[in-house]
Formats: C-alpha cells, structure tokens, sequence
C-alpha cells in the first residue's frame, strides 16, 4: 500500500517560503549587488565605493570620473548581465554617481 506522502523538495519549501514572506525580490536584489564583480570584473570592482538598489535602479559610487564615463556606454550590457546573474528582470537602469 503507498504511503501518502508531502514531500517537496529544500528549492521548493525555500521558494514558497520567499513568496509567502514576500522576500523574492530583496533576495533578487541581493543576487545582482553579488554579481556585480563577476559581471564587471575585479578591476572595476575595485573602484566600486558603495552599491544598493532603489526601487529598480541600481546605485553605483565610483572613485573615478573617467570610470564612471566608461561605464555609462556599457549601461544597457551590464543591466542585461546583472538581471541575467539575478535569474528576472530586477533592474531597469544604474545611476553611476
């Protein structure tokens, strides 16, 4: 005789967990400040001051103006690596300051 089982998978229970608490999108969020190095390299990330999220912008302090011009050509790339990393579309656009 089968057993009547609720078994679900650690992904499953996590995932539903995240929905119920309604944390999907800081852990998102989270997700595409972690990739930042991986997507821009150690290079960049060294003159990386601080990173957060707003809304769906993606705030970026550079130490160097120079830097700063460089990535604004590169924004919509990099959106579209970050948002990739994330695994959704969790930004829209980056503010380099």
């Amino acid at each position: 005789m089968p057993r009547n089982t609720n078994e679900q998978s650690l992904g499953e229970v996590i995932r539903e967990l995240l929905a119920s608490y309604r944390l999907e999108g800081k852990v998102n969020q989270a997700r595409v400040i972690m990739a930042w190095e991986e997507v821009t390299g150690k290079m960049i990330s060294k003159h990386t001051q601080d990173l957060y999220i707003k809304g769906s912008k993606l705030f970026v302090k550079l130490d160097s103006p120079a830097l700063k011009n460089e990535l604004t050509y590169s924004k919509g790339k990099i959106i579209e690596l970050l948002n990739k990393e994330a695994g959704g579309e969790v930004i829209s656009d980056i503010v380099f300051n």
